[in-house]
């Protein structure tokens, strides 16, 4: 190959990655350990591209973050989407948005198995939201849609409370 070749091959790759969302394949194990090994706090969305009220409260969770950049508030999508849509609808989806994320596919089809490793009430309903600082001990679970108003108090109470499990 010659070394022409391997520069425009290697800017396209470039060039294609700067341009899609980096949508990584999760399994519900990582998931967990990331949650459980986390030092700071987390705002974990289940959501799919087919979900209106998914896709209308993630740009209030980013506003949210904001706000809460200097506390190190990390924003976690996890797309449900179907596996045909993995990885390139999911990701030009995404661009398409301008979300700003860690963004995961989880490479799950059993929602029995799944859902109670993230709350135990959790029957598999989008969108679905789970806020944790490890640091505290805060844990809660929302499967409902969060309006504008819900998502910065919500926030402030995860970086504040001590000991609030299960709620």
């Amino acid at each position: 190959m010659s070394m022409k070749r391997i520069l425009l091959t290697l800017s396209f790759v470039l060039l294609t990655s700067l341009l899609f969302a980096q949508v990584k394949k999760v399994k519900i194990t990582d998931l967990e350990t990331y949650i459980q090994k986390s030092d700071h706090p987390l705002m974990i969305s289940f959501w799919a591209t087919w979900c209106v009220p998914c896709v209308e409260e993630i740009p209030w969770f980013q506003e949210g973050v904001a706000k809460f950049a200097d506390q190190k508030v990390e924003l976690i999508l996890v797309s449900l989407d179907f596996a045909r849509d993995y990885p390139y609808k999911l990701e030009t989806f995404i661009k398409k948005k301008n979300w700003q994320a860690s963004f995961y596919w989880l490479d799950e089809t059993n929602a029995d198995y799944f859902c109670p490793r993230i709350h135990p009430k959790w029957e598999g309903g989008i969108p679905a939201t789970l806020f944790v600082n490890n640091k505290t001990g805060y844990r809660r679970f929302f499967d409902r849609a969060l309006t504008d108003r819900q998502v910065e108090p919500e926030i402030k109470t995860m970086l504040k409370e001590v000991k609030v499990n299960g709620r």
